[in-house]
């Protein structure tokens, strides 16, 4: 079964339960801004993402506050177009959090949450030292995403602004660049924004690496009894079919007769184990390893 929405039916706050939480994670931007007094402003938001890179292009949407108002990054970057966004590790999310909570405009997050303000080098708001890498950017554009009116004085809760700003300078902290001087995700462990209190981690066995795609057979030409295989999923099925090309004849009789299989045909023969399920099982096993081509030598033993 399957719940369908209309978001005219809902308000706009149920919607947006269901949006943030399915749509994760999301990165996090933790955005340091400045007024035209020199008050420093340092704030969250996970409406967050690059969308370019020559020249190299963030966004992020501060959403209009619960009360209808901007919030201070948004009257921050509309008095002085300047913003550092800083990314969040594990090792600082709960001050992050803390930095999050709606203090009075003027109010420093940076000694509220315990941060280290680091002077900028091409912009005014200062940096967060704690941050594994941060950027340095300026605004290009700010863009409503409502129909605004001429009451500018009251705003429809949950819209948002668009920050289109670009990236003018970055520091990245050596510890978390491998020997080859590239991110190393490990070392860097990010945390990702979730639904409701949730948050994930970027970090141990929720890293995983999938190969670049390549143009192969496509899934729609597995053989019927492997595509419909209760076993295989449509992961393996999607490493089947990135495979160049299949198998020639030859290949497919010299793995059998290699003797790699002779255990599996022996138990299929002598414990009434139905073949089919048992190739299926080994080359998923296979699979899990990017054995790709072996496991379509052992798939195709039964044509």
């Amino acid at each position: 079964m399957t719940k369908t929405i209309n978001p005219a039916d809902l308000q706009p706050n149920e919607f947006y339960r269901y949006m943030i939480g399915t749509i994760g994670p999301r990165p996090i931007a933790f955005a340091s801004t400045i007024d035209t007094a020199g008050q420093v402003n340092l704030s969250p938001f996970s409406f967050f993402n690059i969308v370019g890179y020559n020249p190299p292009t963030l966004i992020v949407a501060p959403t209009i506050n619960r009360h209808g108002h901007k919030k201070h990054t948004l009257l921050n970057l509309e008095e002085v177009g300047e913003l550092v966004i800083n990314i969040v590790n594990y090792a600082m999310v709960e001050q992050m959090s803390l930095a999050s909570a709606e203090f009075e405009r003027g109010v420093n997050e940076f000694e509220k949450a315990g941060f280290m303000a680091i002077p900028s080098t091409l912009v005014r708001p200062p940096r967060v030292g704690e941050s594994p890498a941060s950027f340095e950017c300026v605004v290009r554009q700010i863009i409503p995403t409502y129909q605004q009116s001429d009451n500018n004085s009251s705003y429809p809760p949950g819209a948002s602004h668009l920050i289109i700003c670009e990236v003018v300078m970055a520091h990245i902290n050596d510890f978390i660049l491998d020997e080859a001087g590239a991110i190393d995700p490990q070392q860097l462990d990010l945390v990702g924004r979730m639904g409701g209190d949730w948050y994930a981690r970027a970090h141990g066995d929720a890293l995983f690496e999938v190969a670049r795609p390549k143009i192969g057979i496509g899934i729609d030409q597995i053989p019927t009894a492997i595509r419909n295989s209760p076993i295989l999923s449509g992961n393996d099925l999607g490493k089947l079919g990135s495979f160049a090309a299949f198998p020639t004849d030859d290949e497919i009789q010299q793995y059998k007769e290699s003797g790699v299989l002779t255990e599996l045909f022996n138990e299929a023969q002598y414990g009434c184990q139905y073949l089919p399920d048992l190739l299926h099982l080994r080359a998923k096993q296979l699979l899990s390893t990017n054995n790709v081509k072996e496991a379509w030598l052992t798939l195709l033993q039964i044509r």
